[in-house]
């Protein structure tokens, strides 16, 4: 008679969760539309392509799954964001790192202004 049953088994890659740890401690799992989203917005009226941006984010999302530790910092992620930023669009640039240092006053723009003006002089103040 025979078992008349078919068992098959499928492999897949096992996506181990990465946590995000935020600067008050607290810890969330990545969120690739939050970055997608900030990145989004600090190149509004940009002429930038969406294509562009979505490979920045899957850039930014490999280097964090490929190279780190399953927990990694939003200041990381943010330094990570403003690498390919700058040198996308330096008005990106300046509007994401505006929110993503908190900029206070325009004190702390003209600074970030004179840093990507004169990248020579960085540390040396």
């Amino acid at each position: 008679m025979g078992c008349r049953r078919r068992f098959t088994s499928y492999e897949r890659i096992e996506d181990v969760p990465l946590w995000i740890v935020k600067k008050n401690g607290q810890r969330e799992a990545f969120d690739r539309g939050k970055i997608l989203r900030g990145i989004m917005t600090s190149c509004e009226k940009r002429p930038i392509a969406l294509e562009q941006v979505e490979r920045m984010v899957d850039d930014v999302e490999r280097v964090l799954k490929d190279g780190h530790p399953r927990e990694i910092s939003t200041r990381a992620i943010g330094e990570l964001v403003m690498e390919r930023l700058q040198k996308l669009d330096e008005v990106a640039y300046v509007r994401f790192a505006s929110v993503y240092r908190q900029f206070t006053d325009i004190e702390g723009f003209r600074q970030e202004l004179e840093r990507l003006l004169h990248p020579s002089r960085d540390g040396l103040a």
